[in-house]
């Protein structure tokens, strides 16, 4: 198995759990107590927004610089080390051209990971600050294992290694296992939350890869009990890419990349406009959308 090409190319999960707030009342001379409630912003979760923002103008040291504030701000809420983790892990993707047609339409490359040795390719930031993360979300579900903001996180987490193990270090049995734990954490949540719809991105993500093997592995896989449908990811995949939140960018460009998988092109193109409408900073957007025209100008 360690050798096989068991994909776990996508799997970065929601962050859709209610965040604190905090007093913005500064320079007011005289404070009073009674209307501090009034005085309130949303200073913190302004800050994963806008943070979010910036990995996908891949800006992502102006990305960390967000997290690490909001973690400053509320340093017992593990989606700040969670947050940290993914820009860690979406520069390095980006630097190994995971997000392009380049990558995803090559079966060696979506199966197999990205190339060069895995020490040569090791993100020990990533591992240590996902592993942070993952601690706090855990301990959080140990006093309530049904705690929609604890499962957000621990999702995300085990997506975000599922996603390292399978493409970085190419341990793809670990891949797989990690992938399995963060679809089972997105079912938890979305019994929880229905709202949640960041999370179907870890399920289709799920059922698409494992959709995608080979119809040899696929019947192996089966009969130990893991199971992947194609059509199934993808309409999950836009079931995020529609009413996704901070995840939702990035459930576009997977479902573009999808989409010309599958021989979509049309579809692709509508995606791709739309992420180069909001992120012109962005070239890669600007890049696979002119890949994408290229048979029109031919």
């Amino acid at each position: 198995m360690r050798r096989s090409k068991l994909p776990a190319v996508l799997g970065l999960i929601a962050l859709l759990a209610p965040l604190p707030m905090f007093a913005a009342g500064v320079g007011d001379p005289s404070p009073n107590p009674a209307a501090e409630p009034a005085a309130v912003a949303p200073v913190a979760p302004q800050l994963l927004e806008t943070g979010f923002s910036d990995l996908y103008k891949l800006n992502f040291q102006g990305a960390r610089e967000k997290f690490l504030t909001y973690q400053r701000m509320d340093p017992a809420d593990p989606m700040g080390k969670a947050a940290e983790a993914a820009s860690y892990l979406y520069q390095e993707f980006n630097e190994k051209g995971v997000f392009t047609s380049a990558f995803f339409l090559d079966d060696d490359k979506f199966l197999g990971g990205v190339p060069g040795k895995a020490s040569e390719n090791r993100n020990d930031q990533f591992l240590g600050v996902n592993e942070q993360a993952r601690q706090m979300a855990q301990d959080i579900l140990k006093s309530n294992p049904q705690d929609p903001h604890g499962l957000l996180v621990l999702t995300m987490t085990d997506g975000m290694e599922s996603d390292y193990d399978a493409l970085i270090e190419k341990k793809q049995l670990a891949g797989l296992s990690m992938m399995r734990r963060a679809e089972a954490e997105a079912n938890t949540l979305l019994a929880i939350d229905p709202t949640a719809n960041d999370a179907y991105l870890a399920l289709g993500a799920s059922n698409y890869v494992i959709g995608s093997l080979p119809a040899y592995k696929r019947f192996f896989l089966k009969m130990g009990g893991v199971h992947g449908d194609k059509q199934r990811g993808i309409e999950e995949m836009q079931q995020a890419a529609e009413n996704g939140h901070y995840l939702k960018p990035f459930a576009k460009i997977l479902l573009a990349l999808g989409y010309e998988r599958e021989h979509q092109p049309e579809r692709a193109r509508v995606l791709l406009a739309e992420l180069c409408s909001q992120f012109p900073e962005n070239p890669l957007y600007a890049h696979e959308l002119s890949l994408v025209d290229q048979p029109k100008k031919q």
